[in-house]
């Protein structure tokens, strides 16, 4: 891919606030028509990089264009190109999902007639034709997170830039505006979305780059990021939940300081690099330590597994799992926090 397929670049981006370095080098790039997925935990340095390519920030060295505009030289042009979406829902309580989009579309200047016609049609598109009239804080929180980006996009913008868009959202919410940025991307519009789910990044990326520590330490589709973890991963689940912390210890030699333990499903997961054989030894050093399996197998790695192992730690918990988990290290269970 040249830079002249490019709708979204930046190249040696580098961003301090006093002695944090929140970006230290960056280079990214993303193709019209296309999601490009900045997967990371919370101060990797997403939102920083979000904030530069949205013209609300200037990097301290390297530079970003998207849609061909210098992100500081051509500031006031970008930003008639591109629809952003922060972490909170930025509407106005007070006013109704109809009175949002219509005073936005005339601040963007189109005519009154204009603007109301593309209000309803976005009202529409994104399920909030119904409640279109009542006032934002009778909204649910996935309803306001709808008009959210329909506000972004009241403009027609050919970027648009989502930051966490479904924190905190219950997974039909969350479902539903994947529904939404699908129908977009499929129109041509060009996604740049920060998450820290693995299962987003999976579900909606055509291309992902992982950042840490404001390092980008892995790119590439979904399926090439999991080919770079050798092997297959073993998972398996005890009978009796009060094993399974002693189950982890006895397989935690095959593959040491990266067993994960998941105490709320009795689940434990670690690398295989020899595959069955591998199988056969945990089979093995389980029945010694005489612990009752209900299930075990062998899997393709997760895009989770692949971040722990390109990291050292996990994202985040996904919306759908539980809060707390364990890394098994030497014969040892640490608490490792999620956040």
């Amino acid at each position: 891919m040249t830079s002249s397929d490019l709708v979204i670049e930046a190249e040696g981006v580098r961003k301090s606030f006093a002695a944090t370095v929140a970006l230290d080098g960056v280079d990214l790039g993303a193709a019209a028509g296309r999601v490009l997925a900045l997967l990371g935990p919370n101060g990797a340095g997403k939102t920083t990089l979000v904030r530069i390519l949205s013209t609300l920030i200037e990097p301290d060295a390297g530079w970003a264009r998207v849609a061909g505009f210098d992100t500081v030289r051509d500031a006031a042009a970008l930003r008639s190109v591109i629809g952003l979406t922060g972490q909170f829902s930025a509407v106005d309580e007070f006013l109704t999902g109809r009175e949002t989009l219509e005073m936005l579309g005339e601040l963007y200047h189109l005519r009154h007639s204009e603007a109301r016609r593309r209000a309803a049609a976005l009202l529409e598109e994104f399920g909030l034709a119904e409640a279109a009239d009542r006032q934002a804080n009778t909204y649910s929180g996935g309803m306001r997170r709808r008009l959210d980006l329909a506000a972004s996009l009241i403009g027609r913008p050919p970027v648009l830039i989502l930051d966490e868009p479904t924190t905190g959202l219950d997974p039909k919410a969350r479902i539903e505006l994947w529904a939404s940025i699908d129908r977009l991307v499929a129109a041509g519009t060009t996604v740049l979305l920060t998450t820290q789910y693995l299962e987003e990044a999976d579900r909606l990326a055509h291309r992902i780059m992982v950042i840490d520590h404001g390092y980008v330490v892995a790119e590439g589709t979904a399926g090439e990021l999991k080919d770079q973890l050798s092997g297959d991963v073993i998972e398996l689940r005890v009978a009796d939940p009060g094993e399974i912390e002693r189950a982890a210890r006895a397989i935690s030699s095959l593959a040491p300081g990266s067993s994960i333990l998941d105490g709320e499903r009795q689940r434990i997961t670690l690398p295989a690099a020899d595959g069955a054989a591998t199988l056969r030894v945990a089979l093995g050093y389980l029945e010694e330590a005489a612990i009752t399996i209900e299930d075990i197998g062998l899997r393709r790695p997760s895009l989770d597994e692949v971040f722990l192992a390109l990291t050292g730690h996990p994202t985040t918990t996904s919306p759908d799992t539980p809060e707390r988990s364990l890394a098994v290290t030497g014969g040892h269970s640490n608490s490792r926090s999620s956040s």
